[in-house]
């Protein structure tokens, strides 16, 4: 497994070992002890997982205090263009964002630590996981509305298929206020 920091404060980027042969392949997506020894999160609570056709933009979304999650993302089939977005005001990255090119042919992991709203844009029909250091609780439930004018997150699409939920969330600088 090779482990690198992404520009975010925090964020961990994680390329497993992929064992390919004319059978298929085979990687491990986690293991509690290696993670540990690594100095990596290991402890999760809830496993998520959904599906999203072409298009469809999920995000940005967070829950709050005692319910904040760390996310441990990864493409099991298709592809996304995933996004962390730093809501830490502590944080020397406070209010940047940074992208992430996930598939299932690279099986690239993204590590989003508490703190974070994050979102994703299905670049292909695609399967994506996530395992949470905390479980879901709808009343700390937030979020920053996708297409932020202060943030300009470099989203490759125009219209992209968003939920009516998700297209009534705060800007960033109005959830500060």
């Amino acid at each position: 497994m090779k482990i690198s920091k992404a520009v975010l404060q925090d964020v961990i980027l994680i390329e497993p070992k992929v064992f390919e042969d004319s059978r298929g392949l085979f990687f491990e997506s986690f293991n509690s002890e290696t993670w540990k020894k690594q100095g990596l999160p290991y402890q999760f609570v809830q496993d998520n997982q959904s599906f999203s056709s072409k298009g469809v933009l999920r995000g940005l979304h967070f829950q709050q205090a005692d319910h904040a999650q760390g996310k441990l993302v990864r493409v099991i089939s298709g592809r996304v263009l995933d996004v962390a977005l730093d809501m830490r005001p502590e944080s020397s990255t406070f209010g940047q964002w940074e992208l992430y090119d996930l598939d299932a042919k690279t099986n690239k992991m993204v590590y989003i630590p508490t703190g974070f709203a994050h979102g994703f844009l299905a670049l292909e029909d695609s399967i994506f996981s996530y395992k949470c250091t905390a479980g879901y609780n709808k009343e700390s439930e937030r979020g920053i509305i996708w297409n932020d004018p202060k943030l300009k997150i470099e989203w490759p699409i125009d219209q992209p298929n968003v939920s009516e939920k998700d297209l009534i969330l705060p800007t960033f600088d109005s959830y500060f206020e």
